[in-house]
């Protein structure tokens, strides 16, 4: 797998930063300090800003997903100053940090919102691309986990079709974990039991 010029002390640089911020667990910490206790014991267990919507407080959600979106955006922005050649990298692993945090034994969220970000940061019509898809199934369908899972495919193929060939294979790569990770909300949606956004439970 080669998101550019193969593996260099760059990419060890590179996926340090994008674990690092990636990893960082903000709905967990924002619902924390509101006084909403441990986001982990409520709704579906996940650290994401859907979940965090199920406490009440849609302002809370609204900051999770600026600042998961953040998380994604600034690591690989970053990477793109410093060693540009590694961006995708810096991108796999923002993903990786917020899926699988070492700062609650390796169980986060499912990637959705940082990998938004990333696709800005890799290249802002990607990201346009990403938030449109991403927006557009929600307003249809009113389900998080389908506009999530319809968003990271659409962009992948995007940047393909588009000739990005290296971004397409990382955003294709992450594609593949956070459908992984959207198993059990398959699952449901098979058995016609996923809930809604602003869904209690």
């Amino acid at each position: 797998m080669d998101f550019g010029s193969g593996f260099t002390i760059t990419t060890l640089y590179a996926a340090l930063l994008g674990y690092g911020f990636g990893s960082i667990p903000f709905g967990l910490i924002l619902a924390k300090l509101a006084g909403k206790g441990d986001i982990r014991q409520q709704g579906s267990g996940n650290i994401g800003a859907t979940n965090v919507l199920r406490t009440g407080s849609k302002g809370l959600a609204a900051a999770t997903l600026l600042l998961d979106l953040l998380k994604g955006f600034v690591p690989v922005y970053l990477a793109g100053l410093w060693f540009w050649q590694d961006m995708g990298w810096a991108a796999l692993f923002a993903v990786i940090g917020h899926c699988f945090p070492v700062w609650l034994g390796f169980k986060g969220g499912k990637g959705v919102a940082t990998n938004a970000g990333v696709a800005f940061g890799l290249m802002w019509p990607l990201g346009v691309v990403y938030a449109i898809a991403w927006l557009g199934v929600l307003a249809v369908t009113r389900i998080s986990s389908v506009a999530g899972m319809a968003a990271v495919v659409v962009t992948a193929l995007a940047a393909w079709f588009a000739g990005v060939e290296t971004f397409a294979m990382v955003l294709g790569v992450i594609a593949v974990l956070i459908i992984f990770l959207h198993r059990a909300n398959i699952r449901r949606l098979l058995d016609g039991t996923e809930p809604k956004v602003g869904a209690k439970g």
